[in-house]
């Protein structure tokens, strides 16, 4: 009987390893290869803020699973993941149901001799009162698009009351990589509506505040990225809070726990993940405190080889540290490409290899003003980055990522059709 493998999640990560297992075990018949997802489309997630101030259309940069798994020899099943039986190797799933709550896919399990979980992360909002009500997060691109709309509101209603005087505040709840490029990528927005003659609200009357519990922008990253980024931020009139936790959320804006009040009808909170709460424990399976699946060095659950986790879902150790792999993209990256290997490994019966991270460094985009960061290497070090070289880079990990599932030749023509395409506005305006 032909080994089962199925893949639940089609992030980044799942649906590169989908895509590779497709394109080795799947074509030869070694295997069945079945990617689980919610949605019938995939958009890469650090490209979500970029979709939310309507700098990327989600439509034209969509990816179809049906379509990607008729050209990579994998299958795609529509569903949301509820449950494990790990008994009967067994993966439960809900019924899809549509905008009007109608079943579109009935709930059903799926049989498996090898599971695969890269469900992502979801924001933590650390149980704020009143985030989850008045906040939007960027975890989906229904979110993401959410936003958009509520900001071209604002917009359309200042556009049909000529003459009168108005501002808009937006609030940005967490100074990491999400929440610092949407910053700067509004800033954009402002300038090109106004732009296209949707001038009721003028660029400098958009209030933006990015709120930080820590006390320097980009805590994750080194401080000689996090300065320039936060002097660039200032430069374009966003007011940085550092050392301002939230205590509150409003209707009309945030409370600080130091006292301080941001006046803000529009509000996203970018600040801490977690993994989805159904991962907690599952089938026994070993998690942490936010919910992801404990792993060892070769991405297997601790209690059962038969299934791995890996990407922001999963808690893997890093050797020689007390700390784990840090949720990032490039970290998921390469954990898909070690189980393309891995797996192939396992049904041959040999031993697996372990994962260690590798950082190759940082780039944060701040639109089309500027990008920072560093590249790391074996042999150059740490290259600090700044400018238009910057941008160039962190353009290309976007086309490393559409390499990983369309190929070279297909990737490139890409880029060509996206340079030639003179038609489509600068900005999304619907």
């Amino acid at each position: 009987m032909t080994h089962r493998i199925i893949i639940v999640g089609g992030g980044a990560g799942g649906l590169e390893l989908a895509t590779r297992l497709g394109n080795t075990l799947g074509k030869r018949g070694k295997a069945r290869v079945i990617l689980i997802d919610a949605n019938l489309t995939h958009i890469w997630k650090p490209l979500l803020h970029e979709v939310a101030a309507g700098s990327l259309n989600s439509s034209a940069d969509e990816l179809n699973y049906v379509a990607q798994a008729k050209w990579n020899h994998f299958e795609f099943q529509m569903g949301r993941m509820n449950g494990l039986d790990r008994e009967h190797k067994r993966v439960h799933l809900a019924a899809s149901l549509d905008e009007q709550g109608n079943e579109l896919v009935p709930a059903r399990s799926l049989d498996y001799d090898t599971l695969v979980i890269a469900v992502g992360s979801i924001t933590n909002d650390f149980g704020t009162q009143g985030a989850a009500e008045h906040c939007i997060c960027l975890d989906t691109r229904k979110q993401a698009e959410r936003f958009h709309r509520q900001l071209l509101g604002h917009y359309m209603r200042a556009h049909a009351s000529q003459g009168q005087h108005n501002t808009i505040g937006v609030a940005i709840v967490g100074a990491g990589a999400t929440g610092v490029e949407l910053a700067a990528e509004l800033h954009h927005a402002a300038r090109e509506l106004a732009a296209y003659g949707l001038d009721g609200i003028k660029p400098e009357d958009v209030h933006i505040t990015l709120i930080e519990a820590g006390p320097r922008v980009l805590p994750a990253l080194p401080e000689r990225i996090s300065q320039p980024v936060h002097q660039t931020l200032r430069n374009l009139g966003v007011t940085v809070l550092t050392d301002a936790a939230v205590s509150e959320v409003t209707a009309d804006g945030l409370h600080t726990r130091n006292g301080d009040f941001v006046p803000a009808s529009l509000k996203v909170w970018a600040a801490g993940i977690q993994a989805p709460q159904f991962l907690h424990e599952i089938g026994g399976l070993e998690s942490n405190r936010i919910n992801q699946l404990v792993v060892r060095p070769t991405l297997q659950t601790t209690r059962d080889e038969n299934i791995f986790a890996f990407g922001d879902c999963a808690a893997c150790p890093q050797p020689d540290s007390d700390r784990n792999v840090p949720p990032r993209a490039q970290a998921a990256h390469q954990q898909a490409s070690l189980l393309a290997r891995s797996i192939a490994l396992r049904l041959e019966g040999r031993s697996l290899p372990s994962y260690r991270y590798r950082d190759y460094g940082s780039l944060i985009s701040l639109s089309s003003f500027s990008a920072v960061g560093n590249l790391m290497g074996n042999l150059t070090g740490s290259i600090m980055l700044e400018g238009w070289l910057a941008r160039m880079f962190y353009i290309s990990l976007y086309r490393m990522h559409q390499i990983a599932l369309y190929g070279v030749i297909r990737t490139t023509l890409m880029m060509i059709g996206d340079k030639l395409s003179t038609t489509a506005p600068r900005l999304k305006l619907h």
